[in-house]
């Protein structure tokens, strides 16, 4: 028998940009020979992919998949849009979506053998992107929102808040594009870093020094407003979405985004 360790494996990955299970059996073929694995890869065009790993994959589809049990998202990236259109690509990652809604994100895992098919089909750099998994908890609703045919997913969770309130807000996140659900869950060096920049754009405007703090205030929760989705106004308006929940709480979100 062979002998090879994970990391060979994973070496060998790395080198060729091979599956798991390619690379797995290119090392038992070979007697755990790196070199002669790689030809052998090679000669089974197994290791084209890795000329792909580093080319732009700013196309591909999102799936949702939802149930009583929860909501599940996935986003399969692609070079072009005419992949993700394809029959192929759009049942490979409702599947995917599916299986991490029945089995959580580590089912993704099990698709690699046709994610490297799938590469070696339509010679693109094939790659899983947004993976998220929302399991139901009594007394929270989630709203599923799939924009464009796949071209913008949502998952937003909610306690206390009416499925049209919540819908809104899914549908406002995809047009608003939040990074954060909360200011809590900015990282403080990227809040420092933002208002150093601004003390020193209100400084070069000649704004008299006492007033800077007040200024620089002002636009860092500026800044908070355009990021944080409670402090966005909805669609844009007046209102923000924390008060359009009223009582209500939002717990979590996800967005993924193709192009």
């Amino acid at each position: 028998m062979a002998s090879f360790s994970a990391k060979d494996v994973q070496a060998l990955r790395q080198s060729t940009g091979a599956g798991m299970m390619d690379a797995k059996k290119a090392l038992t073929e070979s007697d755990g020979d790196f070199e002669a694995a790689v030809q052998i890869l090679r000669e089974k065009g197994l290791a084209k992919a890795a000329t792909r790993s580093d080319r732009d994959n700013t196309e591909g589809l999102v799936a949702i998949a939802s149930s009583d049990a929860g909501a599940a998202l996935v986003q399969l990236k692609s070079e072009t849009d005419f992949s993700a259109k394809s029959e192929d690509f759009g049942n490979l990652v409702q599947a995917m979506a599916d299986a991490v809604l029945a089995e959580g994100p580590g089912a993704i895992a099990g698709f690699e053998p046709k994610l490297e098919e799938m590469k070696l089909t339509v010679k693109e750099n094939i790659e899983v992107g947004t993976v998220a998994h929302v399991p139901a908890v009594e007394g929270r609703s989630i709203d599923a929102y799939l924009h464009g045919g796949g071209r913008a997913g949502v998952l937003v969770e909610g306690e206390g808040i009416d499925a049209e309130t919540l819908h809104e807000i899914a549908l406002h996140i995809a047009f608003a594009k939040p990074s954060y659900l909360s200011r809590d869950e900015v990282p403080a060096d990227e809040v420092e870093k933002e208002r150093a920049a601004l003390l020193e754009i209100t400084k070069s405007e000649g704004k008299p020094e006492q007033a800077w703090p007040k200024i620089v205030d002002g636009r860092v929760n500026a800044w908070f407003g355009d990021r944080v989705l409670l402090e966005q106004g909805v669609f844009g308006e007046k209102e923000k979405v924390s008060d359009r929940i009223g009582g209500g709480t939002l717990h979590s979100f996800t967005l993924a985004m193709i192009g």
